[in-house]
Parts: C-alpha cells; structure tokens; sequence
C-alpha cells in the first residue's frame, strides 16, 4: 500500500476540526528566528529575508508604535510579531492558509489525532460566509438537526461576518458539558434559528456497513487514522457475504487522510490507477496511483455524495467515477481540492499553507466546483428534523433508496 503518512486534509472539524480538512498536510520542522527577550531586542530581521523586498515601511510602523503609542508599557511585542505574521498570511486570501500561534498550533495538531472536545462538525468558508460542511455522525451538532450548508451567522453573541475559520473554531470548542449557542440558517433560505449545543468528547466515527437485500450499503465517515483497518475488516466481511453490489455512503464525510483515501482506491481499481492528481500550479504534477489488489471490483458500485462530502471523499469518488464510469447519485460534493502543508516552528507555532491543487484522474479540478453527481436528488433539512427523511435507512432515506434501484439493474 502506498505510504504517504505526512499528508493529509484539511479539516476543519468543530469540537471540531477547523474542515478540513482536512487539503493534506506535510510536518517539517524549521529553525526559525528566536522570540527571546524580543521587547528588548528584535534579532535575526534579515533571517530568510527575500533580496528583492523593502521591508522599511514595516519598521517604520514598529517604530513609531514603540514611541508615540500613547500606552507604550501595554505594547506586547511578541503579539506584535504574531499579529503581523497572521496579517500577511491573511492577505494571501486563501481560508486554508493559516498561522497557528503555538498554544493554537497544539489544539489544531490535537484535532487531527481522531478524538477531540466540542461539538462535531466541520465548518468552512463558502462565499466568504461560515458555512457547515458536515456534521459528524452522533454528534451534538448532529443530533440537534445541522445539516451540510448551514450557514453560522452568530456565536453565541458574535456574529460571524468577517471572522476567520479559526476564530469560529476557538468560539465554538470547549470544556465537555459546557454549551454554545448558534444561530443557524438553513441553506436557500433566510431564517434563522438558534440551536444550543452540549460541547461534548468527540471521536469520528469511520466506517460501519449493513446489508440491504443483497447490495452492502458501505458508510466511510471519516479518512481518520482508523479508516484502514476498519475498511479492511469491513471489506472482508462483504467479500465473506452473499452480497452482490455495494454502494459507498461518502455524504457528510469531510475528508481527513491522504494516504487512505488512495489505500480505499486500491480495494476497487486495478493496481496503478491514477487516483489523484496533485496540481503545483507551475507546470509540476504528481500523479498517486493505487497499489491494492482490486478486491472489490467484481462488485457494481453506486456512490452516494452530497455538499457534507469533502477532500479525501471527493477524491475516492472521482477516482472510482473517473477510472469505473461508476454512478454518483445524491448531491454535488464540497469542492475542497487543494493541499495544505503544515510548517512548525522553533517557538511551537505553525503555518499550513496550501502548497496544490488535487485533480481527478481525468484532470478536472475539485477546488469550489465538487463533483457532479449522475442523479440529483436533495434532501429538505425540515424533513430531516421532522423525522420524514432518516439518512442511512431504507424507506426514510430517497438517495439511498433510488441507489438501491438503480444498482439492481447493474
């Protein structure tokens, strides 16, 4: 299986990951300059300085702060140099461009380990509004209705217009038993409702399988660090089965690793298949191929996406669509498609930066357009919240039950 450990997405999970996704990070370690004794001292100004740029009008600012501000005791340097860092990387304009400041860095490198404190959805940006991407499975946002396309116009008492993922994120985690409030409003609409929410210990869920006649209804939630081994046993079970199709739940799953999504590839494309494409933007491409054994592949396929689908669940789609000609039915996907390496500093701090772009094998960017779907049919949140439609059960569910008809005529 093909080992790609330092990458993965960005996810951007509330109680949570703020998402990802997640994009895919790579660790790597930089000397950078020291904060040490900075209020007395500025050190290292020329470390890794470009030959090409006038940094003189930012010093001119430091300086008259140092000796007009009218507080000159209250002036934290050390915020100074973090408050400038996260203005440059903001002004990049991309949302998955983040500085972490050290005590921030840790929270976000605790959030990708699987298990975390919140509430249990991920949330990102979509036309500059905070926007669900998916609630996680039995979680407090979950249980309380949210649905993939809520947009989050208030926390508590802040509203959320200009704030930056990371800040929703800090507002919304929290210690277990502790609550917060949202105001939600649905997708399409302009209402508003307030939903209060239970922070709670949440662990992503990764995948669990039923069968329905003689198709296996395969759920992946999340591309965490136990998706392998529990699609393994998973797979095992069906090829075990008297099962004769499957069809792969990928909705409200917001992505995670890398690595895994093309190892889940394996099990239904032929050995060196492309998967994904990663696109640096300048000519360079990487081209990540399967390595599995195809166990799955003598199986018809359906797949099951809606907006909740995200990264690494958009790439397994678009490669078993692209490589299969397989059907996508539900909703189109997120359209998170692009790569993000994580930078750690000396000091504890953190910068992930989107370093590409992911490409199906077919060369289509996800990035903000998603994946289309074959067969579009949506789901009402009020039918959700009624009880009419429940996800995942047969009868209650309209995407699940038409895949489950067409699959029989594969």
């Amino acid at each position: 299986m093909l080992t790609i450990n330092r990458k993965l997405f960005t996810v951007i999970l509330l109680g949570a990951i703020a998402i990802g996704f997640i994009g895919g990070f790579g660790f790597k370690n930089y000397q950078n300059a020291s904060f040490d004794n900075l209020i007395k001292t500025v050190i290292n100004q020329d470390l890794g300085k470009p030959d090409t740029v006038d940094f003189g009008l930012f010093w001119q600012v430091w300086n008259a702060l140092h000796e007009k501000y009218v507080d000159k005791n209250t002036v934290d340097t050390q915020k100074l140099i973090y408050g400038a860092i996260q203005g440059m990387v903001n002004a990049v304009g991309d949302p998955y461009t983040v500085f972490f400041e050290p005590d921030k860095s840790k929270k976000f490198q605790e959030e990708i380990s699987g298990a975390f404190g919140g509430v249990g959805m991920e949330i990102g940006k979509r036309d500059d509004i905070l926007t669900v991407i998916a609630p996680i499975k039995d979680s407090p946002a979950f249980r309380a209705g949210i649905q993939a396309g809520d947009k989050i116009v208030k926390i508590n008492d802040r509203v959320t217009a200009g704030i930056t993922v990371e800040e929703a994120v800090n507002l919304i985690r929290g210690t277990r038993g502790t609550r917060v409030t949202l105001t939600i409003s649905p997708r399409g609409s302009t209402t508003t409702r307030n939903v209060e929410l239970v922070r709670d210990v949440i662990r992503i869920p990764a995948v669990d399988w039923v069968m329905a006649d003689k198709t296996a209804v395969l759920s992946i939630y999340s591309f965490n660090q136990n998706v392998d081994s529990e699609f393994k046993k998973a797979a095992q079970e069906i090829l075990k089965s008297n099962a004769d199709s499957i069809i792969v739940d990928l909705r409200n799953n917001p992505g995670g690793l890398l690595d895994s999504a093309i190892n889940l590839a394996g099990w239904f494309l032929d050995r060196n298949s492309v998967v994904v494409i990663e696109d640096f933007g300048n000519g360079e491409r990487n081209e990540f191929r399967s390595s599995g054994d195809a166990s799955l592949k003598k199986y018809p396929v359906i797949i099951l996406l809606n907006s909740g689908s995200a990264s690494a669940s958009e790439i397994l789609a678009g490669a078993i669509k692209d490589n299969r000609g397989i059907t996508l039915i539900g909703e189109k996907s997120f359209g998170k498609g692009s790569v993000q390496q994580l930078e750690k500093f000396r000091d504890g701090s953190s910068l992930k930066v989107t370093v590409a772009k992911w490409l199906t094998p077919s060369g289509v960017s996800i990035t903000e357009k998603g994946i289309d779907v074959d067969e579009s049919i949506e789901i009402n949140a009020a039918d959700i919240e009624s009880g009419a439609v429940v996800i995942g059960e047969t009868g209650k569910d309209p995407q699940l039950d038409r895949a489950l008809e067409i699959i029989k005529t594969k």
